[in-house]
């Protein structure tokens, strides 16, 4: 179970983590304001309390030539548990999904979906969500430019 942030020092370790994760244990002690004791013992106890879930590089999608955005927006046919099961383990499997968030309202799911332009976007809509027997109907919409990502 997740631990609730001790205090103010915690959220400056962790707006510091945020931005760098691969800061030295005394840099951020430096510049959250602490020696480099209690800043470590701090960072162990967020990670044991799973307040700190783990560290990752952010690599350019277009790297991987993946130049695209697109949000869709996915309906199934029927709510009921085997196509909720086949819809969402389908979706773990490919890597054209960045997200996948169940919602409210009139869709079911909203998929964040890179991809390297229309024609591979086409085919992963044709090819593998249209294919799933369990979706009723996808909306797209393409994202022209990204004012604010941001990562907790």
């Amino acid at each position: 179970m997740t631990q609730k942030i001790a205090d103010e020092m915690d959220r400056r370790i962790l707006k510091e983590l945020v931005a760098d994760a691969r800061i030295t244990n005394n840099e951020l002690a430096e510049r959250v304001g602490l020696s480099a004791s209690p800043c470590l013992r701090r960072i162990r106890r967020l990670e044991e309390s799973g307040v700190i879930r783990g560290y990752t590089a952010l690599v350019d999608p277009v790297i991987e030539g993946w130049t695209m955005t697109a949000i869709a927006t996915v309906r199934l046919s029927r709510q009921h548990e085997d196509e909720i099961v086949m819809f969402e383990e389908a979706i773990r499997g490919w890597d054209e999904v960045l997200e996948c968030h169940l919602v409210t309202g009139s869709r079911d799911y909203v998929l964040k979906v890179m991809s390297s332009g229309l024609e591979h976007y086409e085919r992963f809509i044709k090819e593998k969500i249209a294919r799933l027997k369990c979706v009723a109907s996808i909306e797209t919409s393409f994202v022209m430019n990204t004012i604010k990502e941001r990562r907790i």
